[in-house]
């Protein structure tokens, strides 16, 4: 038996407990098995507290898409060996104290990071290179705004965006966050005002014009950003924090020749291990040469796990939030 997070009901983050669990085999499989040392919460766990999101097993199952730690056991021909530090994307049961992954999902552990670091890339870090580099295609020099820049993506976003060669603002709404983002590469941080007139603001820092926005959130902050942008600008969506669906007038395109991109990574890359593993390894390119660093702003112990995704819930998160195991 191992301790494992638990989603046993949908009921949101109360529906979360630790447990004894069976510990998965994945040799028969062909599968890595990982002992695993932290493990990332996000966002798709705290939907599938609720039964939201579009993986939603049947009851009762351990969530937890990415975790790191040291290989256990692998196939033959992997380049994978017992005790190698790894991170991973595990899809579903990362948040227990083993997990598995195909072999094109493992990637050693970067040097210099100890393993709540690593937890914090695989899916915030891979989705940003992807929206950034694929789907914003940016140019170095472009001015790109950030929504949500203080939470685990957020970061990866200024992160990765400013590591590319891009002019970072970011939108967040108190001073704490705001240091968060300045401390992923924010260039500069625009707290929403009491008055809710964010876009003001960014056009006192950027003047000029914005080329590329970046929203998790979503929501109502949509149409202003869409008049933020310059010519040809790039409007992209990672998803929907705020809880509503953006709907848009599609005239506002034309006036200046606009895109509207959907960044979802994992519709692009799971289906596709060379896809795959052309994002990840851009990704970790750029982490080992030092132009960025995952930021952990909330580490729980396991038997503590409930209060990480408390934490999500109340949208508190700084940087990402990670379980670490015993």
């Amino acid at each position: 038996m191992m301790r494992a997070v638990v989603i046993s009901s949908h009921d949101g983050p109360s529906a979360v407990r630790v447990d004894d669990v069976d510990v998965p085999s994945g040799a028969a499989h062909g599968l890595v098995e990982i002992d695993v040392r932290a493990s990332g919460v996000s966002f798709p766990e705290l939907l599938q507290t609720r039964g939201l999101y579009q993986d939603s097993p049947p009851l009762p199952f351990v969530p937890g898409v990415e975790a790191a730690g040291t290989v256990r056991s692998a196939p033959e021909g992997s380049g994978l060996v017992p005790g190698m530090p790894v991170v991973a994307v595990t899809g579903r049961g990362g948040l227990g104290q083993v997990a598995l992954a195909p072999a094109a999902y493992v990637f050693p552990l970067p040097d210099g990071l100890d393993f709540a670091e690593g937890a914090a890339i695989p899916l915030n870090f891979f989705t940003a290179y992807f929206a950034v580099s694929l789907r914003a295609r940016m140019r170095p020099g472009e001015r790109v705004l950030v929504h949500g820049a203080a939470g685990g993506l957020g970061t990866a976003l200024c992160s990765v965006a400013r590591a590319l060669g891009g002019r970072v603002t970011a939108v967040v709404s108190d001073q704490g966050k705001a240091e968060f983002a300045a401390a992923a590469g924010a260039e500069n941080v625009v707290l929403i005002p009491e008055d809710g007139d964010w876009r003001a603001a960014v056009m006192a820092a950027e003047p000029e014009g914005i080329d590329i926005v970046l929203d998790p959130v979503g929501g109502p902050r949509a149409v202003d950003s869409l008049r933020l942008l310059r010519p040809l600008g790039r409007y992209v969506v990672l998803g929907f924090t705020a809880g509503a669906i953006t709907e848009l007038k599609v005239n506002r395109l034309l006036l200046r020749n606009l895109d509207v991109v959907g960044a979802g990574w994992g519709a692009y890359v799971l289906a596709d291990p060379v896809a795959f593993r052309e994002v990840a390894e851009g990704a970790l390119r750029l982490i080992a040469d030092g132009a960025c660093t995952p930021i952990v702003g909330h580490r729980f112990p396991l038997e503590d796990a409930p209060a990480a995704f408390a934490v999500l819930e109340e949208r508190r998160a700084r940087g990402k939030v990670v379980v670490e195991m015993p």
